[in-house]
């Protein structure tokens, strides 16, 4: 293990190139990528601020528990936060974080495929596959859905509680299903799903001590698991409370097809002209490296226990990533309310990913049977390499503001007030400008009445309707109604025409005073206080 970490951290930044050496740039201008680090500055601010409650953020106000809109990525608020408080600038936190995630689940894989097979080896091609396959360049800007090596460490927790009986893996096991909870809800809940379909599979033939023997470990992983996960649901389940389940449409949309599992992302420098198979989440190829190792290992006689289960939980991940169009997820979604609040079913591809691991790295420990230490080293590298050559990807990095633009300089300075920045979008197929407002609030911490999530309170819904045609009386009205104090107005959402005519309408009316004019990092802005 101690190899592992510096080698996965090497791989990562040969993956990444050139991420690490520009680590000052984003990979994607994305909205996403403007709440990751919303959410990361967001958990800093709130740990150190006597006022602020972690999840009434200052997003969509007067909304409560807006981080309960969207994955509050507790586990990585909480390590990325003192790299904030010791001033590193945001873009590199969040790249910090990213990339963390990637090492960390190459060495979680690395964990587990070694201790299945025995062999090193087996657990860097392990690693290599579940850290850098196309699904992990398809969510670059998701920072949760990289945040996944607790997967992997849960089912090493099982195997060893399986083999000794130890309360301690058991506790280990409840330990790591609660931080990828915390880590990111969906896998979560998806990892709860099938690492309680492993027990039942691997708990009555593959242990070796009696059955008796594991009641108080799986026991104590119960409860381990449980109640930190009920503690950290309260404030979502008060949100659904109020949002509702996802609307069905959105399940279709984001569930995979069989086919997408040959669809790679459209930056992959080898099978990027595959990406048309997939939209929306949906590039699934594992490579053919993966693929033809697992073969192998499903081909070598004889089988084992282990492999055998594997191969069943990639059937069961795979299936159930279908979504609307399999068998098992309408049952989940039906008769499991956590289902409900989950739109994107293909995200169960990143454990298609994992299992496929564990069974590549069996094919890979099948050829190396026996063999020399020349074979082995040559064997490693080969597939190391053909890996590394499929996954390769073009990252076009692009600079982002580190620092507080002048109008928000301009703005932190004044006495603190809610916030209203325009143009509002004109429909959340159009949500961009939002992201951008929730990052920028940033550097004021004033609450802001825009915001972006994964799920849109009706209040704001409603309000977008009101302010679109700012600055009409029932824009204003609206602005009263949430007591905001601050207007906002960038140039880079307006042609001049549109612009000229909207200042001109805001003095004609005699309710705004303009504080200054300064620049918001892509133009010119103004600030006025609503009278």
């Amino acid at each position: 293990m101690k190899r592992a970490l510096p080698l996965f951290a090497v791989l990562t930044v040969i993956a990444t190139w050139p991420q690490a050496a520009n680590m000052s740039t984003l990979a994607s201008q994305h909205q996403d990528v403007f709440f990751n680090m919303w959410r990361l500055r967001w958990f800093a601010h709130a740990l150190i601020t006597p006022s602020a409650s972690l999840f009434d953020a200052n997003i969509f106000y007067p909304e409560p528990r807006t981080l309960a809109l969207s994955d509050a990525m507790f586990v990585e608020g909480l390590l990325a936060a003192p790299l904030t408080w010791i001033g590193l600038n945001p873009v590199l936190v969040h790249n910090l974080t990213l990339l963390a995630a990637l090492v960390l689940s190459g060495v979680a894989m690395f964990a587990l495929a070694r201790y299945l097979t025995g062999s090193a080896g087996a657990g860097v091609v392990a690693g290599i596959i579940f850290a850098y396959a196309p699904y992990r360049f398809e969510h670059y800007m998701h920072m949760e859905l990289q945040w996944v090596m607790w997967s992997p460490l849960t089912f090493l927790a099982l195997h060893k509680l399986c083999d000794t009986g130890r309360v301690r893996y058991g506790i280990a096991f409840g330990g790591c299903l609660a931080l990828q909870m915390l880590s990111s809800i969906y896998y979560g809940i998806f990892l709860a799903t099938l690492a309680g379909l492993g027990v039942v599979l691997f708990v009555p033939r593959d242990r070796a001590v009696p059955l008796r023997s594991l009641v108080k470990p799986l026991a104590a992983a119960g409860v381990v698991a449980a109640v930190i996960c009920a503690i950290y649901a309260q404030p979502y389940l008060k949100t659904r409370q109020r949002m509702g389940d996802r609307p069905e449409n959105e399940v279709v949309t984001f569930s995979a097809r069989a086919g997408n599992y040959l669809s790679a992302t459209e930056n992959n420098w080898l099978y990027g002209a595959t990406a048309t198979r997939g939209r929306g989440e949906r590039h699934l190829f594992p490579g053919l490296t993966p693929v033809v190792l697992a073969l192998v290992a499903l081909l070598t006689p004889p089988l084992g226990r282990r492999p055998i289960v594997y191969l069943l939980l990639l059937v069961a991940a795979f299936e159930m990533s279908l979504g609307p169009n399999g068998f098992s997820y309408p049952v989940l979604h039906a008769n499991v309310a956590l289902f409900r609040g989950l739109r994107a079913a293909a995200r169960l591809g990143v454990f298609v990913l994992l299992f496929l691991a564990v069974l590549a790295a069996y094919g890979y420990q099948a050829l190396a049977a026996g063999r020399s230490r020349a074979f082995k080293y040559g064997l490693l590298a080969v597939c190391s390499i053909a890996l590394l050559v499929e996954y390769r990807v073009t990252l076009n990095l692009v600079p982002f503001t580190n620092k507080a633009p002048e109008i928000y300089r301009l703005l932190a300075s004044q006495p603190k007030g809610v916030v209203a920045e325009f143009p509002v979008p004109r429909s959340l197929s159009l949500p961009g400008a939002d992201a951008g407002y929730a990052y920028l609030s940033t550097f004021h911490w004033f609450p802001i009445v825009n915001g972006y999530s994964g799920i849109y309170p009706p209040s704001y819904l409603a309000r977008l309707d009101r302010l679109v045609e700012f600055p009409d009386e029932s824009a204003i009205a609206q602005l009263r109604r949430d007591q905001v104090r601050y207007i906002v107005v960038h140039q880079f959402g307006y042609d001049p025409e549109t612009l000229n005519a909207l200042r001109a309408d805001m003095e004609r009316t005699g309710m705004f005073a303009e504080l200054g004019s300064f620049s918001d990092g892509d133009g010119q802005a103004w600030l006025y206080r609503l009278r």
